[in-house]
C-alpha cells in the first residue's frame, strides 16, 4: 500500500497560498484523476483508491502544516503502510519557483511539516516531493508563504503540478525514488 500526503493549512484564507503547494499539487492529480478526497478520519481529508490493483491512500492533513505529522502518522499506523512506501508533497523555499526535487530520506532542511512528520513516524525514511517557491526577497518568510502566486510564477506552478502528476503516477506503479531522482532531479 502507497501513503501519498501532501502538506498545506486548511481552509478558504490558506487555499491558494505558497504554503498549501502540496495540496495545490495532489489537487490537481486528483482532479485529472476524477479522484475525490471523501473521508473526514485521522485529522484529514483522504481517500483509499485502487489504482493498477495496488491500493493507495490520498491525504490531505487538516492539522495545519506544523502538525502535519499527527495525522500522517495515524492513517500511516492504522494502514500498516512502511515509511519507504509514503510519498510527502511539499514547498521549498530553497528552490526556485516550480522547480522539483524528489528525495528519498533526509533531515527537514527547516521545513516544519516535514519536522512534524520525523518527529510523528520517528524516522526521516520517507520519500518527498519538494516542490519550489522561492525564499522571499523584501517580506517576511511568514508572509510569503501566505501569499498566492503571481502572474508567471503561477505559469511555472502549473507546469510544475504537471509534472508532479508524472511523479505520483510513476510512485503509485511502484518506481522506486531513486529512479524517480534520475528521472525528474
Amino acid at each position: 500500500m502507497k501513503l501519498i500526503a501532501a502538506l498545506g493549512n486548511p481552509g478558504q484564507k490558506y487555499e491558494k497560498t505558497k504554503h498549501n503547494t502540496g495540496f495545490m499539487a495532489l489537487d490537481h492529480y486528483l482532479k485529472d484523476s476524477n479522484l475525490t478526497l471523501d473521508k473526514d478520519k485521522f485529522e484529514g481529508f483522504w481517500t483509499k483508491q485502487k489504482i493498477n490493483g495496488k491500493d493507495v491512500i490520498f491525504l490531505e492533513p487538516q492539522t495545519y502544516m506544523n502538525d502535519s505529522g499527527k495525522s500522517i502518522a495515524q492513517i500511516a499506523n492504522f494502514f500498516k503502510i512502511k515509511p519507504e512506501d509514503i510519498l510527502v508533497i511539499h514547498d521549498d523555499m530553497d528552490m526556485p519557483v516550480g522547480k522539483i526535487r524528489i528525495r528519498k530520506n533526509g533531515k527537514s532542511g527547516g521545513h516544519n511539516g516535514i519536522k512534524s512528520i520525523i518527529a510523528c513516524l520517528g524516522t526521516t525514511e520517507f520519500n518527498r516531493l519538494k516542490i519550489g517557491i522561492q525564499h522571499p526577497q523584501k517580506q517576511s518568510v511568514v508572509s510569503w508563504v501566505l501569499t498566492p502566486f503571481a502572474g508567471e510564477q503561477q505559469k511555472q506552478m502549473d507546469q510544475a503540478f504537471e509534472t508532479s502528476e508524472k511523479i505520483i503516477e510513476d510512485f503509485v506503479s511502484g518506481k522506486d525514488a531513486q529512479y524517480l531522482m534520475n528521472q525528474y532531479n
